[in-house]
Parts: C-alpha cells; structure tokens; sequence
C-alpha cells in the first residue's frame, strides 16, 4: 500500500483543515486530487509528506506509520515531490542540470559530489523531459513551462515510489500546458513509473491514466473512486452546488456551466 489515511482529522486552533479523511492509494494506481481553492489539498499535500502529524486518526505512508518513528527525511527521500512552494526554493543561478542532480540528494541545491552514475542519470531525464537544450542555462532565465519540467526531473532522480505533482500547469499557456500533461502521461505509462498523485482544479487536466480521484470539497472526501464514475455531470453539479455538463473527448473531461434558461431568454 502506498498511501494509507483512515479517519484523519487535522485542526489548527478552532479550524478543521481536514475532517475524517479516508484514503487508500495502492501501488502502481495514478490519481488525480481535485477540489477548488480552499478544499484542503494542500493540508492534505502536507500531511502525506509529514509536514505536520494529524490530530486524529492513522497515517501510513510507503509503509511508514505516523508516531511510530521518526520518519519524515526518510519518507520524503521516497517522494518526488513538485510545487510551487519547491520552486521558490531553488536558487536562481544554479543551471538546469544542477537543479535536476540535485534530487539525487534531496537536497534544495548541489552539494554533494556526484559520480559518473548520477551525471548519466541526470542527462537520460533531461533527454526524457526534453530539457536537454537548456542544461546549462540558469534555473532564472527558463520559462515556467521549464522550469516545472526542470522540477519534475529533480522529482524522478530519486526514483520515488511516489510522485506528487501539485497543480504543475498553473501559468502556463496552452501550449506549454498540454506540453508539460503529454511528459507526464508518458511518466506514467512506464513500467517502473512511481505511483502518481496529480493535484488539480481543472477537470481539463485529467489524463486518461489517471484512472481514479479523489474529489475533496471544504476538507472532506466528497467522493472517491474510479475516475470516469466520478466525473460526471450528475456528480460534480451536486459537488460545485451549481449545474454543469461534463463531456468527454479524446478521453479527457470537459467542463461547462449549464446556462440557466430564464437568463438565456433574456439575453436574447
């Protein structure tokens, strides 16, 4: 099992960050986390990488049990993890290919001494992300498309087990952003591929192998389970309390608002 959460509660001071969570992520399963702003994804986010502990229930991830040891550099050696909050770490003169070694150790900048081993690894991922051509640029002078391509081939240096990409396509242009979800899906699709949690509040983004989702809504799991199942015009008009269609081309959802008919006569 890679991630375990059973009646996981998180308060801070008066405020329920997350209220009764239940949630089994299995190996070799990719999800897609969605909620809207203010759901709890990053409490969420945070817990799983044992940023803090819960107030109430069981944590258990990649075996590791939360309060039974001290576990939290262990585990998250053994999570890729990509966010805005890892970018804003990274120093700006440091080139691409430093960024990218520099998973290797975990470490937010290169320290260590690297061998020959590491050196290959690192250019076989920036191949593979196609970040090749700007190696020896600065981390400062890419673009965000880039530089969360940069970020995710620090994220695989380590092989995780686990690969958390926390909204990776916030900012970018069409373009880059379908880019950017076409190395992802090609992530996942490899046989030794980390098990894939994808943080969303675009239903757009929801690649075809990302099989199942979470759907969370103001700290709570509203739904869980296979993705097509929940992605349903029924399903997420009752989740945004409003009416919305859901249609699916090339196996990917689009959303729309269902348009009230009273105010479409009018507009006439």
């Amino acid at each position: 099992m890679i991630l375990e959460l059973e009646n996981v509660s998180r308060r801070r001071g008066d405020k329920m960050l997350l209220n009764n969570v239940n949630w089994q992520v299995r190996e070799g399963e990719h999800w897609v986390l969605y909620g809207l702003n203010g759901a709890g994804k990053t409490s969420l986010l945070n817990l799983i990488n044992a940023y803090f502990f819960p107030t109430e229930g069981k944590v258990s991830v990649l075996g590791m049990e939360f309060g039974k040891t001290y576990l939290a550099e262990k585990l998250r050696q053994q999570i890729g993890f990509v966010s805005s909050s890892i970018q804003q770490k990274i120093s700006p003169h440091d080139n691409a290919y430093e960024v990218v070694l520099s998973g290797a150790f975990a470490s937010i900048g290169l320290y260590q001494e690297t061998t020959e081993e590491i050196d290959q690894k690192g250019v076989d991922i920036l191949k593979e992300l196609g970040c090749l051509e700007y190696a020896n640029r600065k981390y400062e002078t890419l673009s965000h498309g880039e530089r969360q391509r940069v970020l995710i081939g620090r994220a695989l240096m380590a092989e995780p087990a686990l690969l958390v990409l926390d909204e990776p396509t916030n900012g970018l242009d069409f373009i880059a952003r379908e880019e950017l979800l076409e190395s992802i899906e090609n992530i996942a699709k490899k046989p030794d591929a980390p098990t894939i949690i994808y943080v969303t509040h675009h239903v757009e983004e929801i690649l075809p192998v990302f099989d199942k989702t979470l759907l969370l809504k103001d700290g709570e799991v509203f739904a869980s389970g296979n993705t097509d199942e929940l992605i349903t015009s029924e399903l997420l008009s009752e989740f945004f309390g409003m009416p919305v269609n859901v249609m699916w081309s090339n196996d990917r959802p689009l959303l729309s608002k269902v348009q009230n008919r009273t105010s479409a006569v009018q507009n006439v």
